[in-house]
């Protein structure tokens, strides 16, 4: 599933974002960690996802690009 298709709330752990692996290194994100979409913003506006006890920003076409699997 992609991040971008995960509910609010729901916790899954990364699986895999290869095409955008050194973007997310930037932000911290490693294969395995824990991530929560805590908000989408309207108008195609990015996703407030918690990771690792923090709150990022990532937009929506990074978003697509990132697998998760649900815990």
């Amino acid at each position: 599933m992609r991040l971008l298709d995960l509910p609010l709330n729901v916790h899954a752990r990364l699986l895999s974002f290869d095409e955008v692996r050194a973007k997310l290194k930037q932000y911290g994100l490693y294969i395995g960690d824990e991530i929560r979409v805590v908000r989408v913003a309207p108008l195609g506006g990015p996703l407030l996802v918690e990771v690792n006890g923090r709150e990022i920003a990532l937009g929506r076409a990074l978003a697509e690009k990132i697998l998760v699997e649900l815990k």
